[in-house]
């Protein structure tokens, strides 16, 4: 791997909202192909009990290691800490990427 592979700033930190109302969070450097693993019910442990119902959160420009640390960190926040982080500037979730990345879930068939 080279070293501008290993500093590359693509990973996107990302929050699910799931049919038993939890929020899963997650990291990733291809965020098409992630949400179908999990619609899929791939990949992740913890789809196996719950479905995913909806992309709630999007936070790019991470290397690796800081969407390593940024996952953590949300994940260790209260749930209504983590509600007020969906509201918050740092969701760059836009209404209209549905129209990018159709998510499986969102629009079941």
């Amino acid at each position: 791997m080279t070293s501008s592979k290993m500093t590359s700033s693509n990973w996107t930190v990302y929050i699910i909202l799931c049919t038993d109302d939890s929020l899963y969070t997650g990291i990733t450097t291809d965020m098409e192909r992630r949400l179908l693993q999990h619609s899929n019910l791939q990949g992740a442990k913890y789809f196996r009990g719950r479905k995913p119902q909806m992309l709630v959160y999007l936070e790019s420009g991470h290397t690796r290691s800081t969407a390593s640390k940024r996952e953590l960190e949300i994940k260790r926040l209260k749930r209504r800490e983590k509600q007020q982080l969906l509201q918050s500037a740092n969701n760059e979730l836009d209404p209209l990427l549905e129209e990018i990345l159709p998510c499986p879930f969102l629009n079941p068939k």
